[in-house]
């Protein structure tokens, strides 16, 4: 009991219980903080799935038990709940009410499994008590939850900032990795994960957060005609296809970036029925290279290609086997090509999409002011010059000017009394108005650099502030 789940993190956890409420045909799934006198206490998985009968409830919190699984489910192994639940809580509650049928409760206590194997009765008055709570899922007559108590990464303190801070980190990564993990049924509208956070004895949370899908196939043109193209093996008897994508190069989307280096994400991404188990990775086929961050290959894992691999008990790895390697040197697409040939032309496409990104002229980084989305933008497409980045604020001005620049502070100063004007309903903040400080910066960005300002350069801020004034003036009337 002390030992199952060791392997899993936070995301992997939740998504392990999300696998549950998928092949229960949840269609909705929420994640819930709740804190008491603003701690964090516990954890609640909720769905609103089909539920679990009361002659199954046992099985169901059997640590190991076996059962039946649907060709379409994404459980496997039987210890996902538990292995997932002790990982992070030493307390594991599940409720559930199957339609037609009274409400069911156990729980698990690690403390007490370390002298008795019991498992607790919860009594139906509070199962049911807890299940017909509204929490926005809509009624199917079924449903699940799965409580987290005494979970071990949540902060010791009461203190609002810290207890904020957390749970908005927890949430972002969380909603990162469930959004690619099961970005195939979000896309399809089979299922919506959605996060929140209750105060205990209220009957208010906050605003719930969905989680976006996150495909790392989605890109509206191809890196190079011809592709995605399937590569077809066959090894003893055995069939299995790799589809192989090729990025556009220079790509700023995040479904390239999957947060993080795209040379992390090249590979192989394993997909076990519509659900991503591993994100990148070439297994043995070919070692990683930056040259190959934008090749990236789909390969579905059915029954027929099992005794190619495996996957482990935390469904985020899988480990292949020599097999696998085998038909990989023999896959072949209909063309004749080969994965040397797609790794060939991958590296060809990386090139050719550096040497144009070389030959633009560098720049001024942008500073303070900017989205992180631009900045962002700017390094993956224009090369930097080593020197202070522009910053762009808002000020007070003595006269009606829309802007003025200050060389020796390296900033791009706007006048406030304009900010509310072109803010309008939207709320204001240091990287506000987006659009139109970018399009500042891109004019005016070159007139930072040198050690002095020539007459032209003069000049041409003269005229910018004669035509941006009058043409913001307009904006009032």
């Amino acid at each position: 009991m002390e030992a199952i789940g060791r392997n899993h993190s936070f995301e992997t956890a939740l998504a392990d219980l999300v696998d549950n409420s998928i092949d229960a045909d949840a269609t909705n799934v929420l994640i819930r903080f709740v804190r008491d006198r603003g701690r964090l206490c516990s954890l609640y998985v909720v769905d609103n799935g089909r539920g679990i009968a009361p002659d199954r409830i046992d099985d169901a919190m059997t640590v190991g038990g076996r059962r039946a699984y649907g060709d379409a489910d994404l459980g496997w192994f039987g210890l996902g709940l538990k292995a997932a639940s002790f990982s992070q809580a030493r307390e594991l509650t599940v409720l559930s009410r199957a339609p037609g049928a009274p409400a069911v409760g156990r729980r698990w206590r690690l403390d007490e499994a370390r002298t008795g194997f019991l498992c607790d009765v919860v009594p139906e008055l509070f199962a049911d008590r807890e299940l017909a709570q509204d929490r926005g899922l809509p009624a199917t007559g079924g449903g699940t939850i799965v409580r987290w108590d005494q979970v071990g990464g949540f902060p010791a303190t009461t203190d609002e900032r810290l207890v904020e801070r957390f749970v908005t980190q927890k949430v972002t990564t969380a909603c990162n990795h469930l959004g690619l993990v099961f970005h195939r049924l979000i896309e399809r509208g089979r299922v919506t994960i959605a996060f929140d956070v209750h105060e205990a004895g209220s009957a208010a949370s906050t605003s719930p957060v969905t989680v976006e899908p996150i495909n790392p196939f989605h890109y509206h043109r191809t890196g190079a005609t011809g592709f995605p193209k399937d590569l077809n093996a066959t090894v003893d008897g055995r069939s299995l296809s790799f589809r192989c994508h090729i990025w556009p190069p220079r790509s700023t989307a995040r479904q390239f970036k999957l947060n993080g280096r795209p040379a992390d994400h090249q590979g192989m991404y394993f997909y076990r029925r519509d659900r991503l188990l591993q994100p990148g990775g070439w297994e043995g086929v070919h070692a990683p290279h930056p040259k190959l961050q934008l090749a990236r290959v789909e390969v579905e894992i059915d029954s027929d290609v099992e005794a190619f691999l495996r996957m482990n008990p935390e469904k985020s790895r899988v480990q292949v086997r020599p097999e696998f390697g085998q038909a990989c040197e023999s896959a072949r697409a209909d063309d004749g090509s080969t994965f040397a040939d797609y790794f060939y032309q991958a590296e060809q496409v990386y090139q050719a999409g550096n040497k144009r990104r070389t030959s633009r002229k560098p720049m001024i980084p942008p500073g303070r002011g900017f989205t992180p989305g631009l900045r962002d933008t700017l390094e993956s497409e224009i090369e930097a010059l080593k020197a202070d980045p522009v910053d762009i604020r808002w000020r007070d001005f003595d006269d009606d000017q829309f802007f003025d620049i200050d060389r020796d502070e390296q900033t791009i100063w706007l006048n406030k009394r304009y900010r509310k004007m072109l803010l309008g309903d939207r709320h204001g903040g240091l990287n506000d108005l987006p659009l139109i400080k970018t399009l500042i910066y891109l004019l005016m960005e070159d007139v930072f650099q040198g050690e002095y300002l020539g007459s032209r350069d003069k000049d041409n801020i003269e005229l910018w502030k004669s035509v941006l004034t009058t043409a913001v003036r307009a904006e009032r009337r």
